[in-house]
């Protein structure tokens, strides 16, 4: 599981890295222009790191369903090997699934005023630059979002549904609380990444969604990957005990000064 932890801070690293420097470069730059160049690297950047998220969430809803599930042949199935396997599987799927839609992407021809009404280069907002007609590309890039999403969110649903109903047997009546505790902060992450990246990039879009589709993006993008190690640190004891023997010293001084 830590390994898998390690690469998942790796990838958010990334992620963030990915947008939030343009990002800021573009609010204090007057013009705020970005080549194609770098907008087709940033598109195929962000939606690789994304699919290896994605890839990522399983692999870890796959190790807690093993560790619950089966925990005697957890540690000859999990073993070191089997997770270098993983974590290799999930960068090298991630970042090759991307580049037939790219590559379709780069041969259309651009016109008109070529102003992105957004923070960052995707594929939708690349396709609203380019010139009709654009034949089967819109579908091809729709179609890899949605296997690659939902492929995932059924994995993550079929693991933790089994996960929960193993929990609820007699025989885990007194470690239930435990593990409970334990896969509830991946299910946080997992409801914030994919509740964002299906608000944007699954449900059809309406009028007037631009303002709505930023905030979304810059959420997924920038605050989602900045919360995550906050919340997988609540599973530290250590961490948690830090944060109590702080939450009492507030409260004693407090305290001290409504005497005073």
């Amino acid at each position: 599981m830590y390994i898998l932890l390690s690469n998942f801070s790796l990838l958010e690293i990334g992620y963030v890295s990915t947008t939030v420097p343009r990002l800021i470069f573009d609010l204090t730059s007057p013009q705020g222009v970005i080549s194609f160049t770098d907008c087709f690297l940033q598109f195929y950047l962000l939606f690789s790191l994304g699919t290896s998220e994605d890839l990522f969430l399983s692999s870890m809803a796959l190790d807690r369903y093993l560790a619950i599930c089966h925990p005697l042949r957890y540690p000859q199935i999990m073993s070191q090997d089997f997770c270098f396997a993983l974590v290799v599987a999930c960068w090298g799927l991630g970042f090759m699934a991307y580049i037939i839609p790219m590559t379709m992407i780069s041969k259309l021809s651009f016109c008109g005023p070529n102003v992105i009404d957004h923070f960052l280069c995707d594929a939708g907002t690349i396709l609203a630059l380019a010139c009709p007609p654009l034949g089967v590309t819109p579908f091809v890039c729709q179609m890899f979002v949605n296997t690659f999403v939902l492929s995932n969110v059924l994995f993550v649903v079929l693991s933790y549904g089994t996960v929960i109903l193993t929990l609820m047997k007699p025989s885990f009546e007194g470690s239930r609380r435990k593990a409970f505790s334990t896969i509830s902060f991946h299910l946080i992450v997992v409801t914030l990444f994919y509740g964002s990246v299906a608000a944007i990039y699954i449900c059809p879009e309406g009028e007037n969604q631009a303002e709505v589709t930023k905030a979304v993006t810059l959420f997924y993008t920038s605050i989602t990957p900045f919360l995550n190690p906050m919340i997988y640190c609540l599973r530290n004891d250590q961490v948690k005990e830090a944060l109590g023997r702080l939450r009492r010293r507030k409260v004693s001084l407090l305290g001290r000064n409504i005497t005073l």
